[in-house]
């Protein structure tokens, strides 16, 4: 098969389309080879993959790609995280109708449509990439078969006791009016006020100063705190203060947590201003006041300012507070503030009635299986540890939504009875069918209509990709997985759940290890966003450069930390495609399509330089399959510095004398080790540029390319063919350098050179390696001498300089100007440093322009190169 000149791009999609028809990485269920299932994150599909998905699906690939070339059946899926807000938001934008104004099932459709069609945008752009992914083991988290699973595991849980239904304060998202979990919030700074507020006493007697952030919130105050010794307020434990503005009283409690140092030691208790506020409602047994309702505006409790939102409530309050005398000064002050994940809303915390995961009672076995489980980086399972440590709440797993898995549970109006779906009528939406009470028969029931956190769907994807509840058996042999991969922003969701739920369902760890990957920042150091307009799309980069330069970009990258985009690496790794195609271009002119079969075929070698070459492709191969099982995806630089240096720029060079040379024996074990070499480069670069290699396992006739990843020959590893090799490479290199610095064609023939050297291994080598340095560099004859030249530098002509001597010498110029141009180096000498005394007056180094010398050898001029890196010197006589 003959090679087209330049490497085109656009032979990645038929490649692609191959691979697709031909299945060639489907999971194998009858397969003797030992599996390796990775739990593939399921992204939100929203229509557009970034360049965060691109570096985490690449590392996915390259680990896949590996293992199956190291003989390990894969189980590859994708999945699709359907259900959420976001949806839900952008059909309301497309249809200009909110959820409300439609039929929540009919809203619903809506929703799955647009999922569908974006599902389909998202799957064309991963197999861009070139993802190898068993697309017969997709699934979609919106499916009835995943929803009966999602159900089936909330009925087992809440059978079990770790699901139950309480009234408790949660965190709110007044935009997206639901409930949300505490991994879901994200913390921001802003500046806010700190505002000094005289709370009087009841009994008349003065009053007391509390410092606050949230004015707003007074309507709920339930008590005010300070620190059992705080001397300052010792005495007033006990006492009642009344609350500004709203009238009623509030008792002063003593509390150990209270800061004395922040503010003015003394703290109101609001239901609730934050996390803080809960626990000391819940140790002193206070009243609960709910001063903020579901859509973020105060409640009827606030009085006049019922129905405002809290950020206009704050300021209209604060006002009535200076007009009644009650504020006596503001501080500016930095807080973090909590916000929803998905709208950046700050959240509020209120009482609703929500469906909980008692996760506190499972805190000591996820603690015990994250230390069975291997994190990639190590420190990674810190972030998940230290997360645990501060849990003091249950997961919230109720949302106030409609697109997403139904609760299956309905409520006895009769008898009061929560009633649970039997698992056999999974799946089931409670707002669409009825059931019967199982403690007093009655039919007539209410349903429930909050619907489950999307997080309950994702965190059972290692159970689902193993048939959990359809094939026990295959479910018992693959269970737990190998490997989750994962972006370290989700580690106290995904990672965190799934370790949760599987411990709740199972009993065991979902997974054997878990490598967490970084995200991804643009040019300019920052995290992408369109604002900034920083951001770069996948498909941008592939139209330009391929899907491998791509995937190169991010394989150059630690596993764990950050990586920043740059255009230039992109740029480098296609460049390197280009080079190494043009070297197997090279060779292939060599190496005709009838003869590929023979050179399959072991073969004795003798030449040092083929003998080099492929020891170090023995160390290459090691280095890349070691550094792969350790996950450390940067070594294609190992790749990159192999191919570029020793196998383009200086094996190739070293051995076309012999391609196209008359001695066949020699050429023969030439084409066999380019071959060999090109065989197992390819081999080496498939995890990561897998279109590349396969178009050129086609045209070298490669076999088995992605089930075969290339094993160390110990025949070959040989060090002091190395060290010999390095020493002509090193020769070859700096008299290479010297005819491009002579000026010369670098094919250019050399007459005579002598090479000398004192050391002994340096004469050996060069002897055993002088004709592939000859041939190399077209010596027409070569010696190689032990000892030291006899070097000789001259002066071969001085040249005066007439701009400086014509005006000083006038009528003796000329004289001066022969005198210069005759000097030995004695009287040179004495003019450059001392000045000439002559009848014409003093000649002195500004009156000379330039001295040039030459280096001769036993009498015969030479130029002298000294070869880099080794003790050795070549003579070149002209």
């Amino acid at each position: 098969m003959e090679m087209p000149k330049d490497y085109n791009i656009e032979i990645e999609k038929q490649i692609q389309k191959k691979w697709e028809e031909s299945k060639i990485y489907k999971f194998d269920e009858e397969s003797k080879k030992p599996p390796y299932i990775i739990d593939t994150p399921p992204p939100y599909p929203t229509g557009r993959l970034h360049l965060g998905h691109a570096l985490n699906w690449t590392y996915m690939d390259i680990i896949a790609r590996y293992k199956r070339m190291k003989g390990f059946n894969v189980l590859f899926p994708q999945g699709w995280d359907c259900h959420g807000l976001p949806t839900e938001v952008k059909v309301e934008e497309i249809h200009g109708i909110t959820k409300s104004d439609v039929d929540r099932h009919k809203f619903r459709e809506l929703c799955i449509e647009l999922t569908k069609e974006n599902i389909e945008k998202m799957r064309r752009q991963i197999k861009s990439l070139g993802i190898s992914i068993d697309w017969d083991r997709e699934y979609i988290t919106m499916t009835p078969e995943y929803i009966k699973k999602s159900q089936t595991a909330f009925v087992r849980m809440y059978k079990d006791g770790l699901i139950y239904r309480g009234k408790f304060p949660v965190n709110w998202c007044p935009r997206c009016q639901t409930a949300i979990a505490f991994a879901e919030v994200e913390y921001k700074e802003r500046e806010s006020k700190l505002n000094y507020i005289k709370f009087p006493a009841a009994d008349g007697d003065g009053h007391l100063l509390i410092a606050t952030t949230r004015p707003e919130l007074m309507a709920a105050c339930v008590a005010i705190l300070v620190h059992p010794e705080d001397e300052r307020y010792k005495h007033l434990i006990g006492k009642e203060f009344i609350v500004p503005l709203f009238g009623h009283k509030v008792k002063l409690l003593a509390d150990e947590d209270v800061e004395k140092e922040f503010g003015t030691g003394a703290v109101m208790v609001c239901t609730f201003g934050d996390k803080t506020d809960v626990l000391w409602v819940n140790r002193h047994k206070l009243e609960i006041k709910k001063a903020i309702d579901e859509k973020g505006e105060l409640t009827e409790i606030a009085g006049k300012y019922k129905g405002l939102k809290t950020e206009e409530a704050r300021k209209i309050i604060i006002e009535d507070l200076k007009k009644e005398g009650y504020l006596v000064k503001q501080e500016p002050i930095k807080q973090n503030v909590g916000v929803c994940w998905r709208c950046k809303t700050p959240i509020e915390i209120i009482v609703t009635e929500q469906w909980f995961v008692n996760v506190r009672k499972l805190i000591p076995k996820v603690r015990e299986i994250a230390d069975e489980i291997k994190w990639v980086p190590e420190h990674m399972k810190i972030r998940l540890l230290n997360w645990i440590e501060d849990m003091d709440w249950d997961w919230v797993i109720s949302r106030q939504r409609i697109f997403a898995t139904p609760i299956p549970v309905w409520y006895c109006p009769k008898c009061g009875n929560v009633v649970v779906a039997k698992e056999e009528d999974l799946p089931i939406d409670p707002t669409k069918t009825g059931y019967v009470c199982d403690k007093c028969g009655n039919t007539d029931l209410i349903p429930e209509t909050d619907v489950l956190d999307t997080w309950m769907d994702s965190s059972i994807t290692p159970m689902v990709i193993t048939k959990w509840l359809d094939d026990d058996k295959f479910f018992e042999k693959h269970y737990p997985v190998q490997l989750r991969p994962q972006g370290h922003d989700i580690i106290r969701t995904w990672a965190f759940y799934t370790i949760v739920k599987s411990i709740a369902l199972t009993g065991k760890k979902p997974w054997n290890e878990i490598v967490i990957n970084g995200m991804v920042f643009g040019e300019d150091g920052h995290k992408m966003s369109k604002s900034r307009g920083n951001v770069v799309e996948p498909d941008e980069i592939i139209a330009k450069y391929g899907a491998d330069a791509l995937r190169l970009w991010a394989s150059n990258s630690v596993v764990g930390d950050d990586v920043q985009f740059l255009w230039k690496e992109v740029d480098y790794g296609y460049r390197f495609l280009r080079k190494f195609w043009n070297a197997c271009r090279f060779a292939k002119m060599h190496i005709s399509d009838d003869i590929i079969e023979e050179l399959k075929k072991p073969m004795e070698i003798s030449n040092p330089i083929d003998l080099w070459i492929l020891s170090k492709l023995q160390k290459l191969i090691e280095r890349v399959d070691r550094d792969l099982e350790n996950y450390r995806f940067n070594t294609i630089v190992e790749i990159y510095k192999f191919v570029w240096h020793e196998f383009c720029d200086n094996y190739i060079e070293m051995v076309k004398y012999r391609l196209y040379g008359n001695d066949e024996e020699a050429k023969k074990e030439a084409r066999w080790t380019l071959y060999y070499v090109i065989d197992k480069l390819v081999r080496l670069l498939c995890p990561f540029a897998p279109h590349f290699s396969d178009y050129m396992a086609e045209i070298y006739k490669i076999e088995n390319l992605h089930f075969s990843f290339p094993e160390v020959d110990n025949k070959f590893i040989n060090e002091e063919a190395e060290r010999f090799g390095e020493i002509a490479k090193n020769t070859v290199i700096s008299i290479r350098r010297f005819k491009a610095n002579s000026g010369m064609a670098l094919n250019a023939p050399l007459k005579y050179v002598e090479i000398y050297t004192e050391d002994e291994e340096t004469y050996n080598a060069l002897v055993k390696t002088a004709e592939d340095i000859k041939g190399t560099l077209k010596i027409e004859e070569l010696k190689i001498i032990k000892g030291k030249p006899t070097l000789e530098s001259k002066i071969v002509e001085i040249i005066p300089d007439k701009s400086k001597i014509g005006p000083e010498f006038k009528k003796n110029a000329k004289y001066v100007m022969d005198l210069i141009k005759n000097a030995d180096e004695k009287t040179l000498e004495k003019i450059i440093n001392e000045g000439l005394e002559t009848e014409y007056g003093v000649i002195r180094k500004e009156h000379i322009k330039d001295v040039k010398r030459a280096l001769f050898c036993e009498g015969e001029e030479v130029d002298s190169v000294d070869i880099e890196g080794v003790l050795a010197i070549a003579i070149i006589r002209k």
